[in-house]
């Protein structure tokens, strides 16, 4: 006999809470930013995506209460009905502008952008090739395209061009994230991009977590000037999101006129979807002019990056990178160099998901928010705390983390 659902998803529940899986969420009570009140206990926010601190900029929040006062709460339709605001079309032009690409679009999520993209442009006789630890985004993309798979080592640009090589006749899109969320690492962008230049495949990359941080702020595309042998040519399609540096939310596109209009034609995601309301969009614009014109965010985030890694290193905390099983991806192309992790995303992988818990829960006792991550979002036995620095951090912040972080690995070894 079938059980009912409720039966069945109960037992399913279960199982996961048996096995360390079971997720909860925390309701913070107030403004989201680096102090947050979770439950009446106050702690420090180290697991924001809110890089640059200005989520909770008083600023970015005015330009929002502002534009709802003109505006109203919502867009009412889609953007092909009655849903685009010049609002929205001003944020377009400004994110065009500023990353020097011909148009942009926006999307209400940086999923809704990544699976509307790849399944708009991919058909079943394409093939998608793609790093093995892309965003789930990404691969839903993928999968709902209906294109073949081929996926890569990661962060091996080598075994990209294999892939590349043996892809079938149709169109072939060579799709990564720049920096990846659980790992912090960087793609080898410039190699990548040389592959699929040689092998006339498409270009696609998710720069949710660089935008705004890499590149002085235009993302890890954006051409280092230290290093001109190192320069990444621009993607054919360019996604990154609203709501981590920039403060707000959403995402958006940004490519040629006929990648747009094509889009703006045949993204599902984006046809069938309520516009975001005007408001979120001059959120955005605020965030994306600071964005701009504080470079001091950015130089004060890499100083608390580089005093964490220094910290950990003193304390005797391996790093993810210190770590990793680079034995898959072939000589010429591994890539351990501290510079590559040198991004707001720190992982302290544990390995099992009850050691997680225990250092997250530990944590948050002394005043600390950092989630546990684990699998299926990461590989098994991978079970990390994710580590995230802002610029709204501070030095004595940093500090207070490494020393809880400390006493945290001692006691997890100590039950070991």
């Amino acid at each position: 006999m079938t059980p009912s659902l409720g039966a069945h998803l109960a037992r399913e529940l279960a199982a996961l809470e048996g096995r360390q899986r079971y997720r909860h969420r925390h309701a913070v009570t107030g403004v989201h930013g680096v102090r947050i009140k979770i439950g009446g206990r106050r702690c420090i926010n180290f697991c924001s995506n809110d890089y640059l601190g200005l989520a909770a900029d008083p600023g970015v929040a005015e330009a929002m209460a502002a534009a709802a006062r003109q505006t109203g709460s919502g867009s009412g339709a889609s953007q092909l009905i009655s849903g685009h605001n010049r609002a929205h079309a001003e944020l377009e032009e400004q994110l065009a502008d500023y990353l020097g690409r011909p148009r942009a679009l926006l999307f209400a999520t940086g999923f809704a952008a990544n699976v509307g993209i790849i399944d708009a442009l991919m058909g079943k006789a394409d093939t998608i090739v793609a790093d093995a630890l892309n965003h789930a985004s990404l691969i839903d993309g993928a999968r709902l395209s209906g294109a073949a798979k081929r996926v890569y080592a990661h962060a091996d640009s080598a075994a990209a061009d294999a892939q590349l090589a043996e892809a079938g006749s149709g169109h072939r899109l060579l799709v990564t994230d720049s920096v990846f969320s659980m790992d912090g690492d960087l793609a080898p962008l410039p190699a990548l991009m040389a592959a699929a230049a040689r092998r006339d495949a498409w270009t696609m990359v998710d720069d949710a977590h660089g935008f705004g941080v890499l590149g002085g702020g235009r993302g890890a595309c954006a051409a280092p000037s230290r290093s001109p042998e190192s320069r990444v040519p621009s993607p054919d399609v360019y996604v990154a999101t609203l709501g981590k540096s920039v403060g707000a939310a959403g995402a958006f596109v940004a490519g040629d006129e006929a990648l747009i209009e094509y889009l703006i034609q045949r993204a599902r995601t984006l046809i069938f979807s309520t516009a975001p309301p005007p408001a979120v969009a001059a959120a955005a614009s605020a965030g994306l002019r600071r964005l701009q014109a504080d470079q001091w965010r950015r130089d004060h985030l890499f100083d608390l990056i580089a005093r964490f890694r220094r910290g950990c290193e003193q304390l005797g905390i391996v790093l993810d990178d210190s770590i990793r099983d680079l034995a898959h991806a072939s000589p010429e192309t591994r890539n351990p160099k501290p510079e590559t992790f040198l991004t707001p995303i720190q992982p302290l992988v544990l390995g099992s998901d009850a050691d997680a818990l225990a250092a997250s829960r530990a944590l948050l006792e002394r005043g600390y928010l950092v989630s546990a991550i684990r699998p299926p979002t990461v590989p098994e036995g991978t079970a990390r705390l994710r580590v995230t620095l802002t610029a709204a951090h501070d030095a004595e912040q940093v500090d207070g983390l490494l020393t809880a972080l400390a006493d945290c690995v001692r006691r997890a070894e100590t039950v070991a």
